[in-house]
């Protein structure tokens, strides 16, 4: 059979990353995209590029209050907003540059049949086709999104003024991140969730340590709460919990998650599990030599897990070999302020629930002059070693954790044990040091 392409790629998100090293290998490629300008997806027009700006700007204000400054900084929203869409404008046409050999095809695609994707009426067919068509947000049953009083991340990420007061349902990644975010601008930030504690599957330090550091910001912690309904109204948002209690805010950001975007698999070929497009081990569908990467496939929902899994794909399809990806390797962290968290490897929670035998170190960033000066007193930094002593995971919580963890990740990728971490020297003063520290008492 004559194809149109050789390799038809479906959203336009990481995706373009496998897109731009396929055509560049000599393969012809199609890069089907609802929205051209959109290329880069969730991540850097709606995501973890904006939201990180966005918290760049806040710890500034947070770190503005202590009191060897005089005089007062606010956030403005719109002049922030802005200069956002000129940094997103600007990476987009990166992107489109980068794409020069690839057919980008407008419109929104669906894979109606084997090698076959329908698009506006026009048929493209494939002799392999990736799917990449990320996530959506999460609205739990019974509440109203309106977007303007009860409202997700996308609407934060375009605010032209900050709210007075707002609630926060979620503890996951972007909830944590957008009530880091709001406290830290100055605004009454309520954070509520429906368990007792944060990070349950974190080392219960951490957990515990980061509602301090919640605390410290000014956050209202209302745990083990489930919204039942809530509507816009005109004395706010009217929230009901489950328990009957009724509670009112001016703006309520839902925050519960993200599910995996599957509409565009119209074919019964291709299995949709409960979390997403179900796929083997090399990120194959049940129909051969069709993929699907990225938060579609329920497995990540992170940026980078998407690039790389995308990237393997397509070496796979050049007939490279690649060694098979180890998503357990794939650093996973929440930007909260002033201390992120970082995972990588196996943490606290998979360990205790594996029964296997292993050694932590546990390090806390409290007394060191280095951590007072940053104001994250209730940092930490701790690792794991596996019964024959090779390091097995970390976890970090301490500002510029993303950063921090890299040690670890490497460690795990290169089969490090824990004799030759040992071994490392650090900077004083840094917080690194003390990751080096958590590697001399394994």
């Amino acid at each position: 059979m004559q194809y149109d392409y050789d390799i038809l790629f479906l959203g336009g998100g990481l995706n373009y990353a496998g897109a731009v090293v396929a055509s560049k290998a000599g393969l012809k490629c199609a890069l089907v995209e609802k929205n051209p300008e959109h290329l880069g997806g969730t991540c850097l027009h709606n995501g973890c590029i904006p939201s990180k700006m966005y918290l760049a700007a806040a710890e500034t204000v947070r770190a503005a209050k202590k009191e060897h400054f005089s005089g007062s900084v606010s956030l403005d929203m719109a002049k922030l907003d802005a200069e956002k869409e000129v940094l997103l404008e600007r990476a987009t046409k990166a992107i489109t540059k980068q794409c020069a050999q690839v057919d980008i095809v407008a419109g929104e695609g669906k894979v109606t049949a084997p090698h076959t994707v329908e698009v506006n009426g026009r048929t493209l067919t494939g002799r392999y086709v990736i799917v990449g068509t990320g996530s959506r947000p999460f609205i739990p049953q019974g509440i109203e999104y309106d977007g303007q009083g009860v409202i997700t991340s996308d609407e934060v990420l375009n605010m032209q003024k900050l709210p007075e007061k707002i609630a926060v349902y979620g503890d996951g990644a972007i909830g944590l991140e957008m009530a880091s975010l709001f406290a830290s601008a100055g605004v009454e930030t309520e954070l509520i969730w429906r368990h007792d504690a944060l990070l349950r599957k974190a080392h219960s330090m951490i957990g515990q340590n980061l509602m301090k550091q919640m605390e410290n910001l000014g956050v209202r912690l209302l745990p083990n709460r489930s919204i039942q309904s809530a509507k816009t109204t005109k004395r706010g948002v009217h929230i009901t919990f489950l328990d009957g209690k009724e509670h009112y805010v001016p703006t309520l950001l839902v925050a519960t998650g993200r599910h995996a975007a599957t509409d565009a698999v119209q074919t019964p070929e291709i299995e949709i599990g409960k979390k997403g497009i179900v796929t083997d081990e090399h990120f194959e569908t049940t129909l051969k030599d069709h993929y699907a990467i990225g938060d579609c496939n329920g497995k990540l929902q992170l940026a980078h897990a998407a690039r790389a899994e995308v990237l393997y794909v397509v070496r796979r399809i050049l007939g490279k070999r690649p060694e098979p990806l180890d998503l357990e390797h794939v650093v996973k962290f929440i930007h909260t302020l002033p201390c992120s968290y970082a995972v990588v490897g196996k943490g606290k929670g998979e360990l205790e629930k594996s029964g296997a035998k292993y050694t932590e170190s546990v390090v806390p960033l409290s007394g060191l002059p280095f951590a007072v000066t940053h104001d994250c007193a209730e940092g930490v930094m701790i690792v794991y070693a596996d019964a024959e002593g090779f390091i097995a995971g970390g976890e970090i919580f301490a500002p510029g954790a993303e950063e921090l963890i890299a040690a670890v990740a490497m460690a795990l990728a290169g089969e490090m044990d824990a004799a030759t971490a040992k071994r490392t020297i650090l900077a004083h003063p840094t917080f690194s040091e003390s990751l080096e520290k958590a590697f001399l008492r394994l």
